[in-house]
């Protein structure tokens, strides 16, 4: 895969959200200004995402969260192979590379930018069984059946979470498309389970785990990956499963705008 020259800024940027994070990168037309979560452009450069988040950031998640999700599986008797997985915020494919190796059955991917399915075509032909390019709170009823169609009965998120990239109603609406008793495995930043962190999606998790429509079966604090800095960033993997469809009110009786 081809590398590429990248800068990060020389100033210290551990005053700045994780969110606002950027890098350099150096090509032919010079010196461009890329942030951390500009997926549509970071996407549209082959091998580029890898480069940073992979080589040079120590990303560990898809390896965590697909570990503990397996670890879940496996401690109620239950056949990981077997998994249709809906893999929502899909990017460029990294997660579901990582569940083909474990071979799961179906895989179906998700993302509401383009560029991320370009991208997966591109980088990892052949690894989902569908990819659909939707935005899902806006989902249309033939689209959502067809996606239901699939009958899936797990769904993992990484990386997605808590920035914008997945609104709330997103991933509710995700959530109630899977089967009942479905698998749910995600990572989130700590911060997500400290009260002083009032964000629409920070409010959900929290009301979520704590709700009769989930059963927690993991919870793991891990190094998620380096910051430009070289520090460790530190999220938490989750593993759990679907009891109930979260009903309209959810969200507006924990204070979430939807």
């Amino acid at each position: 895969m081809k590398r590429h020259r990248i800068q990060f800024p020389m100033a210290e940027l551990s005053n700045h959200n994780q969110d606002e994070a950027y890098f350099f990168l150096q090509g032919s037309g010079g010196k461009r200004k890329i942030r951390f979560h500009d997926y549509d452009e970071i996407f549209q450069i082959e091998g580029l995402y890898e480069q940073i988040f992979y080589d040079r950031l120590k990303c560990t998640s898809p390896t965590k969260v697909s570990s503990i999700l397996e670890a879940a599986v496996k401690q109620s008797q239950g056949n990981f192979s077997e998994l249709r997985v809906l893999d929502l915020g899909a990017g460029n494919g990294m997660m579901g590379d990582e569940l083909k190796k474990q071979g799961v059955s179906r895989l179906i991917g998700v993302d509401i930018i383009p560029e991320a399915y370009d991208a997966t075509v591109r980088d990892r032909p052949g690894v989902y069984d569908a990819y659909y390019v939707e935005d899902f709170t806006k989902l249309t009823v033939d689209k959502k059946e067809e996606i239901e169609s699939w009958q899936c009965d797990c769904m993992v998120t990484v990386a997605a979470l808590g920035f914008g990239d997945i609104p709330a109603k997103a991933f509710i609406e995700a959530f109630n498309i899977l089967k009942s008793e479905a698998w749910v495995a995600f990572n989130i930043k700590k911060t997500f389970f400290e009260n002083t962190d009032d964000s629409g999606f920070s409010k959900m998790i929290r009301g979520l785990i704590f709700s009769k429509y989930l059963d927690v079966y993991y919870i793991e604090r891990y190094k998620h990956r380096l910051s430009i800095e070289g520090e460790p960033l530190y999220y938490f993997a989750i593993a759990a499963r679907k009891k109930s469809d979260v009903p309209e009110e959810f969200l507006e009786s924990i204070g979430v705008v939807a």
